[in-house]
């Protein structure tokens, strides 16, 4: 076994790797950014090396600098993680060329499977069912265009060196094919450096079903069993479960035979996971091969009792497989649901932001918890915006799911937008709960998903208002007399009664309450009513109880904003104090920009006329592009941003003015 490791790689996957390492007596070393230099994995290695500035291509894809790191502190072996240069077949090499072990599959094996056109080739000679498409050397725009024709539409294009969603399109008619090539194309070469396209006819009811496989350096072979990864957002994975539901024994088993012997005829050695299409009629269509570990494996862990990244440095180390097939066995029901920062209700997109109050689930034999943030870190606009991992297990899918609804209600973070109550939504959902799964399942269900509010306006700013009195009083009578009337907030007055006022301001609309603090609580009025309200807060939890009506929250407050969470939903307000300024803003929210990032493509120039739809802007943030269409016709009167050009979160990127007010 290795005494000294390196792990290419950052965030929970690294902190992942760490763990299982020292359990083995592994001594670990860290790679970092500029950004990354107080992160956890940072913290968590005996030893940590400065790559670079913050973005990847200068710091986590330098390969000659992780290398030349390795051979200096003496690592043995190098652990790439997922992403970055874990499917680098050039860097798997150079490791190989420099005496450190890979720990992952051959750089022979990387290639043949790194191209998903190649990938495709191979398992069509093993007789593994293809989806009808094109992936081909000849790359050039018209015959993609005339494949495109002859596959049919709906059609999804696909970076052939891709993964993770980047570089993939789903495109409906051939009007839409150039714009989606283009940009595909360009997301892809930024992400991976290769812009070659594979297209597929796009299925439009499957489920996303894949294989953990696992070989030796001896030749020997094992899948370990499924997992079903349906439900996902822009081609990215939402909750993964272990095993899929409704999959019978039979096509486990061709499925898991299938994809060992692909491994097997590639001299695959490592961990891997093979991706298949399950259609509603129960046949299967090879996707593509994971050359690395996946992002879910966790749930593979829980069903099977097995540490991966143990079983991945086990065989690096030349030792055979821990397990034969026949050892390995399926044990409960467990999900995976991926913690983002991002806005599910603005179309998910990626959010930035300092982690400034979080709070996670208790951690047990049920309930496990991935991460490579803590609280006060940062969420850059230069790495995969993903927060943490939340795994749950039980004996069976219903009872795991249960958790997985109550563990996401515990789950509270505060400073920036998550995902986190529209994946308790998901897990309560009832066609969710029925296993009714398709990789459009988001798209079925909008309005189960994203439905109102639970959580009642005029209680929350009751609590709201209690919260900001009890923190209040709090602070003020800390090392003094808590019963002195001066510590009271009443503006105390001898023989008289004071209602203090209170403007609490929630969705831009100002609400006045008036609070009479009594010797047993308060009384307070609120649009016309009044409310008899006792409050007592322990940190950051507030109880309280309105008009006899007990109630329990958690809240987070930042100087005169406050966030109150319950149940995985929020309620958001601001103590209005009049010496704020107001700013009115007049931009069209439609042109600025939706998030931090980079300007990546500028499509339209001043005086030029543009038509509602059309793009105008191509931004870039955590590896994804997202396009600024025009809102209405117009006239482009500014361009405010270069291509190249980091821009901040309601920047104005294009001025655009209606024709009349052009010649006015």
């Amino acid at each position: 076994m290795f005494n000294k490791i390196l792990i290419a790689n950052r965030g929970e996957i690294a902190c992942r790797v760490i763990k299982t390492a020292h359990r083995l007596g592994i001594r670990c070393v860290a790679v970092y950014s500029e950004a990354d230099a107080n992160a956890r994995h940072v913290a968590m290695a005996d030893e940590a090396f400065l790559l670079g500035p913050a973005p990847s291509s200068e710091s986590y894809l330098r390969a000659d600098k992780v290398i030349e790191i390795a051979k200096a502190c003496g690592a043995e072996a190098i652990h790439p993680g997922y992403g970055f240069l874990s499917e680098n077949t050039g860097f798997a090499r150079a490791c190989e060329d420099n005496g450190i072990a890979f720990i992952g599959p051959p750089a022979s094996a990387i290639a043949a499977m790194g191209s998903k056109s190649a990938a495709k080739a191979i398992m069509q000679d093993a007789g593994v069912p293809l989806v009808p498409g094109y992936h081909g050397d000849d790359q050039t725009p018209a015959v993609l265009k005339q494949e495109a024709e002859k596959c049919g539409f709906p059609l999804l294009l696909k970076a052939v060196a891709g993964g993770g969603g980047k570089g993939m399109r789903v495109v409906e008619s051939l009007s839409e094919f150039d714009e989606a090539l283009t940009s595909a194309c360009r997301e892809a070469k930024n992400a991976f450096g290769n812009p070659d396209m594979l297209i597929e006819r796009y299925l439009t009811q499957p489920r996303h079903v894949e294989i953990q496989v696992f070989c030796d350096s001896q030749g020997n072979g094992v899948y370990l069993a499924e997992r079903d990864c349906s439900v996902q957002r822009r081609h990215q994975k939402v909750i993964e479960e272990a095993p899929a539901p409704g999959l019978s024994d039979a096509t486990r088993k061709a499925m898991g035979e299938a994809a060992v012997l692909a491994a097997q005829a590639i001299d695959y050695v490592g961990a891997g996971t093979v991706e298949f299409l399950y259609d509603v009629d129960g046949s299967f269509f090879f996707m593509e091969m994971n050359t690395r570990l996946q992002v879910e494996h966790p749930v593979t862990e829980m069903i099977t009792g097995q540490d991966l990244v143990q079983w991945q440095l086990l065989i690096a180390a030349g030792e055979p497989l821990p397990q034969q097939q026949h050892e390995i066995c399926i044990n409960g029901h467990a999900f995976e649901a991926r913690i983002y920062a991002e806005d599910p209700d603005n179309d998910f997109l990626p959010a930035t932001g300092r982690l400034s109050y979080l709070r996670t689930p208790t951690e047990s034999d049920h309930v496990r918890v991935d991460t490579g943030v803590i609280e006060g870190d940062e969420v850059s606009v230069y790495y995969d915006p993903m927060i943490a991992k939340l795994i749950v297990w039980d004996d069976n899918r219903e009872r795991a799911l249960a958790r997985l609804a109550k563990a996401l209600g515990e789950y509270r973070i505060g400073g920036i937008k998550t995902n986190v109550r529209f994946l308790r939504n998901l897990a309560l959902a009832a066609p969710f709960k029925a296993a009714e799964l398709d990789t459009g399942f988001i798209d079925k269900h909008q309005s189960l998903l994203f439905p109102p509010a639970k959580l009642d306006t005029s209680e929350c700013l009751l609590m709201a208002a209690c919260f900001f009195l009890q923190s209040d009083k709090a602070s003020c009578t800390t090392g003094k007399d808590p019963y002195s009337p001066f510590a009271r907030q009443t503006s105390w007055r001898l023989n008289s009664s004071f209602a203090r006022p209170m403007q609490l301001v929630q969705a831009e609309q100002r609400h006045d309450l008036s609070i009479l603090e009594q010797e047993c609580g308060y009384e307070i009025s609120l649009d016309g009513a009044r409310y008899k309200v006792n409050a007592a807060l322990r940190d950051d939890t507030l109880d309280v109880v309105i008009n006899g009506h007990r109630r329990t929250l958690f809240g987070y407050r930042n100087n005169n904003l406050l966030t109150l969470m319950d149940q995985g939903e929020q309620f958001s307000c601001q103590l209005h104090v009049e010496s704020f300024g107001e700013t009115d803003h007049h931009s069209d929210a439609s042109l600025a920009a939706p998030m931090n990032g980079a300007v990546v493509a500028v499509l339209v120039e001043p005086g030029q006329a543009v038509s509602k739809g059309d793009t105008l802007v191509v931004m870039e943030a955590m590896k994804m592009e997202h396009s600024i269409r025009a809102p209405r016709d117009g006239i482009v009167s500014a361009v405010f941003f270069a291509e190249g050009e980091l821009v901040a979160d309601g920047a104005e990127l294009v001025s655009l003015v209606v024709e009349t007010e052009e010649a006015s």
